[in-house]
């Protein structure tokens, strides 16, 4: 009996392993196609969930901070095998895109081709992109006067105010913002998911998610080592993410660049690369630690940002049938996903635009780019290729 159990709880791993190293390859366009996929593999072609539960485990992972679509992968390994499957889940998911961005990034360093044509074509992408991005978002999160508002306070405050905590206490502000004004109108469901992860092991990782946010500081100024500063910076970036990846950009930006870690173009460069690969935005923080300390801090950077979101799914999960009753939390959402916007915005114009539109050609070829996109709805590998090689044309000229 036992070595039937062990040889099928085996077979669903290796499953799904292969299901989820296949979306690794293959996911392009962001958190919200990543659902699509997920939603077309695991649930119309698999059935390993019903729409309802797939549902409800999105509407958890959109409230909780970190890459919704990375949790969601996660969520669906731990209810399909334990808390095995959702760490073969998320390596499958993940780890293309990481040795895609580990080996552009020692390859950015061996050859120095920071200041090449190329890479500025890069960092236009990256205006495309995430200008797209804003658009979207605000059509869904702002649509009435009130979030707006939310959105210009996060916007305004996040330029104005630049510190490393800047983000997460406009994001609490706005929670209570949208806690006042949005109480009354969250949805309550009355559907039970179960999960086969216990409230004690829940409590455990939530327990061990708060202590290292609240202790890597202190490793940090104790210590002064290298490895524990870069491990804080990234854990504390994955942390307080609202949003999905791109809002996780002014957060590292904000670590990395003014205390000398690595260069505005070296980042910008990576960012627009990030592009080019499937999978989870997050996954740029192994190009960022391969650029500071190779492929090992690479690999660091990876276990680190991603660290929180694995905790907090883990931990959240046995818990979530309480929790997404409480008619008061979808209104404190409301003005949280707001704040995002504005955070966005900030972020968009500094460090994105004044580092990549720099004469009218710039801004001419970002708007065909964005046309590409958005438009002629291109996929986004063929909208970084042409970057790239419109990079080197534009020096030419």
């Amino acid at each position: 009996m036992n070595q039937n159990h062990s040889n099928k709880r085996f077979k669903s791993l290796m499953e799904i392993l292969f299901v989820s190293t296949r979306l690794g390859f293959t996911s392009f366009g962001g958190p919200v196609a990543h659902l699509g996929y997920f939603h077309e593999e695991y649930i119309r072609r698999r059935k390993w969930m019903d729409e309802k539960s797939y549902a409800d485990l999105v509407a958890l992972c959109q409230f909780l901070p970190g890459p919704a679509s990375s949790q969601v992968g996660i969520g669906i390994g731990v209810m399909r095998a334990g808390l095995l499957g959702g760490i073969v889940s998320f390596i499958g998911f993940t780890l293309p895109s990481v040795i895609a961005l580990i080996l552009f990034a020692l390859i950015l360093k061996r050859f120095e081709i920071g200041d090449a044509g190329w890479i500025h074509g890069l960092k236009i992408v990256a205006v495309a992109v995430v200008a797209h991005a804003i658009i979207g978002m605000a059509q869904k999160l702002t649509p009435d006067l009130n979030r707006k508002a939310i959105a210009l306070f996060a916007l305004v405050g996040t330029l104005l105010w630049q510190t490393a905590f800047t983000q997460i206490g406009v994001i609490v502000i706005s929670g209570m913002i949208g806690f006042q004004l949005y109480k009354q109108q969250s949805e309550t469901k009355d559907s039970n998911i179960h999960f086969p992860i216990s409230r004690v092991f829940g409590m455990i990782c939530l327990s061990l998610f708060f202590g290292l946010l609240l202790l890597l500081p202190i490793f940090r100024e104790l210590t002064s080592l290298d490895w524990i500063a870069m491990f804080d910076s990234f854990y504390r970036s994955g942390s307080l993410v609202f949003g999905g990846g791109h809002v996780v950009l002014p957060l590292l930006e904000r670590e990395f660049v003014p205390t000398g870690w690595l260069s505005a173009e070296e980042f910008l460069a990576g960012y627009g690369a990030a592009q080019a690969v499937p999978g989870p935005l997050f996954t740029f923080a192994a190009y960022l630690g391969t650029v500071m300390n190779g492929w090992k801090g690479g690999i660091v950077a990876t276990i680190a940002i991603f660290l929180p979101a694995f905790l907090l799914i883990v931990g959240t999960l046995p818990f979530w049938n309480t929790l997404r009753r409480n008619p008061k939390i979808g209104g404190a959402l409301m003005g949280v996903n707001a704040a995002v916007v504005g955070i966005l915005i900030a972020a968009f114009y500094l460090p994105i635009w004044v580092s990549a539109i720099i004469t009218p050609l710039d801004f001419a070829f970002a708007a065909i780019l964005f046309s590409m996109l958005v438009f002629w709805k291109l996929p986004p590998w063929i909208i970084v290729v042409t970057g790239a090689v419109g990079g080197s044309l534009l020096t030419l000229l």
